[in-house]
């Protein structure tokens, strides 16, 4: 394990039954209010890729992805659930663990060519990252990579993913 993925753990909380009784849901807080891994954090993934934008998915992502956008000299652009964003959008739906759900990017948010890297907390199932990338490609950018935090692997959301260069922090 490197030094980073073990200060990583150290700083995940887990909290059983939430948001439903028998999830255990990983909270990224501890990390977040510790300048040093956070610093950590965003330096690693702004280091992935040289590209053009930086995608943060709704809404852990957010917190990761624009401070990597800027370290990284890369515009930010949020995909967010259906609804939220002012715009023209493109919208891209999929299914989750118990039901669906739906995300959207701006229209304009690319140009096209443009070398983007798609930055989340968590892999899980992989549904909302798999449609982020289908965004993001529709959209017409190039999908550079996808970095999460945390990817949960007995969930097997790497295998919804291929031929995305996915770049797990940890892997548990």
């Amino acid at each position: 394990m490197t030094e980073l993925s073990a200060m990583i753990l150290d700083r995940i909380r887990d909290v059983p039954d939430y948001p439903q009784p028998g999830v255990m849901f990983k909270d990224i807080t501890p990390l977040l209010a510790d300048p040093v891994a956070m610093a950590a954090v965003v330096d690693e993934l702004a280091g992935l890729h040289q590209v053009d934008k930086i995608v943060g998915i709704e809404a852990r992502g957010f917190i990761l992805a624009a401070p990597v956008a800027y370290r990284a000299g890369a515009g930010f652009v949020p995909v967010r659930k259906k609804g939220k964003l002012p715009a023209a959008t493109l919208e891209e739906s999929y299914d989750l663990e118990y039901g669906s759900a739906t995300i959207e990017v701006h229209r304009d948010a690319f140009t096209p060519g443009d070398r983007v890297l798609i930055v989340d907390d968590v892999l899980a199932t992989g549904g909302t990252a798999k449609a982020a990338v289908e965004l993001v490609e529709r959209a017409g950018a190039t999908v550079a990579g996808l970095a999460v935090l945390m990817e949960l692997a007995f969930l097997k959301g790497r295998d919804r993913l291929t031929g995305v260069d996915l770049h797990s922090l940890v892997i548990v």
